[in-house]
C-alpha cells in the first residue's frame, strides 16, 4: 500500500491534472508543428513514379514534417532518404493489392480506423485553432488552482496502518515517549514514506485527501494525531513537523502546462456536446 499526496507545488498539482483521465480523442488534438522554411519552400511535382503511379510531393512533405517533429533538419540527404521510403512503400502497397490482402476484412477495418484517427486529428487541431486558450483564462485557472492548494504548506510525517486498532496501538507508543520517525520505520505500510520515517516533505493541504488534510492542519507544531485518520489508503497517525508560507511558481511558469489543461478540457466538452446531439444506439 502507498499513500501520495497528489502534489507539493502548483506546477504538480497541474501535471496530475493533465495526466488524469481523459478521453483518447482529447489526447490527440496537439497543435500542428511549424513548418521549417526550407520545408516551405520544397519543389513542386512528384516525388517519383513507381509502375505509372505518381507519389505526390505532399506526401513527402508530411514524412519530412514528422521528421522535424523528431529533431531531423531539413536536408537533402533527409530528402533521399524519404523518397526512397516512399518509393519502397508504394512497391509493397501495390504487391498487397495485387495479392488481394487489401480486400479482406480485416485489413479494411484496421484502414478505416486510421483514416478516422487521421480526420479525428485534423478536427481537433483545427477546433483548438479556432477556439484559442486566452491569458485570461489561463490567469483565472491558475488562481483558482492557487486559492484551492491555498497559502500555507505543512511539512508533516504519517504512519500508515490497515486497522483502526493498529492505529491506536501506535498512538499510545507515542505517548509512552516512542520516536515518531522510528515508529513509522517500523508500522507504516507506505513504501514510499516508510524508509524516511513517514516524512511528506512540504505540501499544500489541498493536495492531501480532505480527511488528512483537516486532521493536519488542525495540529500543533511538533504535535500528532490523538486519534486515527480515516482515508481511503486506510488509517493514519499523523505529526506536523513545520509550517511556512506557500511557495507557488509564477504564472509564466506553469502557462504552458495550464494551457494544455484548458485545451484538454475544452476538447472533453465540445465531445460531450457533440455525444448529446448524436443518436446513440
Amino acid at each position: 500500500m502507498k499513500f501520495q499526496p497528489l502534489s507539493n507545488a502548483l506546477a504538480c498539482a497541474i501535471a496530475s491534472a493533465l495526466v488524469a483521465a481523459a478521453p483518447a480523442l482529447a489526447q490527440t488534438a496537439k497543435p500542428a508543428p511549424a513548418v521549417p522554411a526550407a520545408i516551405a519552400a520544397a519543389p513542386t511535382g512528384p516525388v517519383a513514379t513507381v509502375n505509372g503511379v505518381a507519389i505526390p510531393q505532399q506526401r513527402s512533405e508530411l514524412l519530412i514534417r514528422e521528421r522535424a517533429q523528431q529533431g531531423q533538419p531539413d536536408s537533402p540527404q533527409l530528402r533521399s532518404a524519404v523518397r526512397d521510403e516512399l518509393i519502397n512503400r508504394e512497391i509493397i502497397s501495390q504487391e498487397a493489392v495485387k495479392s488481394g490482402l487489401t480486400k479482406k476484412a480485416e485489413l479494411q477495418n484496421e484502414l478505416e480506423l486510421v483514416r478516422q484517427t487521421v480526420i479525428v486529428q485534423a478536427f481537433l487541431r483545427e477546433y483548438i485553432r479556432t477556439h484559442p486558450i486566452t491569458d485570461a483564462e489561463m490567469q483565472k485557472e491558475y488562481d483558482r488552482i492557487k486559492a484551492e492548494l491555498g497559502d500555507k504548506e505543512y511539512k508533516a510525517r504519517h504512519i500508515l496502518v490497515g486497522t483502526e486498532e493498529e492505529a491506536k496501538a501506535a498512538i499510545a507508543e507515542l505517548r509512552k515517549g516512542a520516536k515518531f520517525d522510528d515508529l513509522a520505520r517500523k508500522l507504516s505500510k507506505d513504501d514510499g514514506t516508510k524508509a524516511k520515517g513517514g516524512d511528506l516533505e512540504w505540501q499544500a493541504p489541498g493536495t492531501f485527501d480532505k480527511d488528512f488534510s483537516s486532521a493536519m492542519v488542525k495540529l500543533a507544531k511538533g504535535k500528532f494525531s490523538e486519534t486515527p485518520v480515516k482515508t481511503r489508503f486506510g488509517y493514519h497517525v499523523i505529526q506536523l513537523d513545520d509550517t511556512r508560507s506557500a511557495q507557488h511558481p509564477p504564472f509564466a511558469e506553469v502557462k504552458a502546462n495550464l494551457s494544455q489543461r484548458l485545451q484538454r478540457t475544452r476538447i472533453e466538452h465540445l465531445i460531450a456536446e457533440l455525444r448529446a446531439k448524436a443518436k446513440v444506439e
